[in-house]
């Protein structure tokens, strides 16, 4: 069976066409920057033949051209993966967030109409989702779509964590809770690292770090507590989104002036690392002016003292710490976030391996032997937990038929 995982970020797409039950990747692809008409970048593999394309100054301007790239080399003739698109079994998305919607489900038009009951919550995310599915639907109008949503995973979350300090009425009318995201990376993460121990029970702090960030506490395989709250628009500082804030801020700038719209949007899009850094949104680019720009090496320093300020609390919750792992495309790649994460942690029994982390292996610890706390780097596969989760789905609908 060849399921499609489509993995639609908010600044990014990425794609990984599977053989189940295998679980054999045939095709990867990524759009880096989706949204921009000049400077996106295109990656591209048969994971079978080796043939390889990156294609760089793109114009992707939406989701919609995104799929519309990936498909075309999918079924290119040079090095078809596959002869025709209705070769596609299933897609999976590792969908966000639907009113009355956990785990997994086909996106019919209740979940969708769910996911749009939602869309204040998650406006770019849920907006770009609907965007994606409606566009694979278009394309394959007879193939099953299935939402893998990502909150189902923090439903563990016990509820003095999980609820607000609010009139509790607001619950149960209204459902306002810290519903949490990034289910599927802190899943695959704490399957990770169960897999490498030989077993679940151990107390790890997962941080996803990249354009969007999340803190996850896992006690034996469980999602225990998360920085994402009731909407993405929480946590640590993202790419485009302030992270924590004080709620009162807002009527205060409405009585200086500013339009709600604005407030929203400065929050939402002109916000975080871009908001602070005035440079970009991407920290590779806000790392290269870092030792010229105070404002750059300000993004930089409050992104990582909201990771530490986050690990504090959850090393406290979890009553000590075996595995503190980084993923996410910030937490693979930037040695300087992690360097400066970890020395701070040392009076939880970090210690980290200064080469290892300036020239980490691809998967592996970053930690030295004798650290009280292993760090790890693993590479994020959300999508297989997707593939896994949609075949899963497929079997167990099949057999009640």
């Amino acid at each position: 069976m060849n399921i499609l995982v489509c993995n639609v970020g908010s600044t990014s797409l990425k794609f990984k066409l599977y053989d189940m039950p295998s679980q054999e990747a045939l095709a990867t692809a990524r759009v880096e920057r989706v949204g921009d008409r000049k400077d996106a970048i295109f990656h591209y593999e048969n994971t079978g033949t080796g043939y390889r394309v990156k294609l760089e100054q793109q114009d992707v301007p939406s989701y919609s051209a995104g799929i519309r790239l990936f498909v075309q080399y999918l079924t290119d003739l040079s090095a078809p993966v596959l002869d025709s698109i209705e070769q596609i079994d299933a897609i999976g998305f590792k969908t966000v967030l639907a009113k009355d919607y956990y785990g997994v489900h086909l996106l019919d038009e209740a979940v969708l109409a769910g996911m749009d009951a939602y869309m204040n919550i998650a406006p770019v995310h849920n907006s770009c989702y609907l965007e994606a599915i409606r566009q694979c639907r278009l394309l394959l109008p007879d193939t099953p779509l299935i939402g893998v949503f990502e909150t189902e995973f923090h439903r563990s979350i016990p509820p003095e964590r999980k609820l607000y300090s609010l009139p509790y009425e607001w619950f149960e009318q209204y459902g306002v809770q810290r519903f949490g995201y990034h289910g599927a990376s802190h899943r695959y993460i704490a399957e990770s690292i169960a897999q490498r121990c030989g077993g679940s029970a151990f107390k790890l702090i997962s941080c996803h770090l990249g354009g969007s960030s999340s803190l996850c506490a896992i006690e034996n395989g469980l999602s225990i507590d998360t920085s994402f709250g009731f909407s993405l628009q929480t946590g640590v500082m993202h790419a485009n989104r302030t992270g924590d804030m004080d709620a009162y801020i807002i009527p205060f700038l409405m009585d200086q002036g500013l339009s709600l719209q604005e407030i929203l949007q400065g929050m939402d899009q002109n916000g975080g690392m871009l908001g602070i850094s005035g440079v970009s949104n991407d920290l590779r680019f806000i790392t290269e002016q870092a030792g010229t720009n105070e404002r750059a090496a300000l993004a930089i320093s409050m992104f990582c003292n909201d990771v530490i300020r986050y690990i504090g609390s959850y090393y406290v919750e979890l009553s000590g710490l075996d595995h503190l792992v980084f993923t996410g495309g910030i937490g693979e790649n930037s040695d300087l976030v992690r360097e400066t994460v970890c020395k701070k942690l040392t009076v939880l029994g970090v210690d980290l391996d200064d080469e290892a982390n300036r020239r980490p292996p691809a998967d592996g610890i970053i930690s030295k032997p004798d650290s009280a706390v292993k760090v790890h780097v693993i590479p994020a596969d959300e999508e297989s937990v997707v593939a896994r989760k949609t075949y899963q789905y497929l079997a167990e609908s099949a057999a009640q038929k």
